[in-house]
């Protein structure tokens, strides 16, 4: 599916452009942003590599990712955040998701609301059966945006991310279509 477009009161998801490469580093290159990530900040270059892959896999058919720009309804469209679906083809009618935010707009529900966008997409663009994240044990601000989103904890997955030389673990989080429906009627 392409272009992907959902609105919320005060957010925008959309494809990424490649005016977006800056807003997309000053969450990627923070080392805030990032310390709960699987990885170390990235620098300039390699931001505008992801977001130039990004651009190029949104047209493919059939299309696996979707890596979109999170944005403010506002007057001004400021990029405040970046979300990521990705299909499994091991598993039918299933994806991972993450997200991140600019730390300058943390603690004002943005998150709550960006993972709702990509249930949203998930769910009734996509047509999903799960959809499922996983985020670091230590990551309490992302367990609570979850649970506000109404996801459900399902556990641990062991050393599973290695950074810095540290193995760490993941907690899992998961919807189910119907989990979905039930929680928009």
């Amino acid at each position: 599916m392409y272009p992907i477009s959902r609105h919320s009161e005060r957010l925008h998801l959309r494809e990424l452009t490649p005016e977006d490469a800056e807003g997309v580093f000053a969450i990627y290159g923070d080392a805030r942003a990032t310390e709960h990530m699987s990885f170390e900040p990235r620098t300039r270059d390699d931001v505008d590599a992801i977001v130039a892959r990004s651009i190029t896999s949104a047209t493919t058919d059939p299309r696996q990712e979707y890596a979109l720009a999170v944005t403010t309804n506002d007057g001004d469209r400021r990029l405040i955040g970046f979300g990521r679906l990705a299909l499994d083809p091991h598993q039918p009618r299933a994806a991972t998701f993450g997200f991140a935010l600019n730390p300058d707009t943390w603690g004002n529900g943005y998150g709550t609301e960006t993972v709702r966008l990509l249930l949203a997409c998930a769910f009734e663009d996509l047509g999903l059966h799960r959809v499922w994240g996983a985020r670091s044990p230590h990551n309490t601000a992302s367990a609570r945006t979850m649970e506000r989103a109404g996801l459900s904890e399902e556990g641990y997955i062991r050393e599973h991310i290695q950074r810095g030389g540290q193995w760490r673990d993941s907690v899992t989080h998961s919807m189910i279509d119907h989990e979905y429906t039930a929680q928009i009627h």
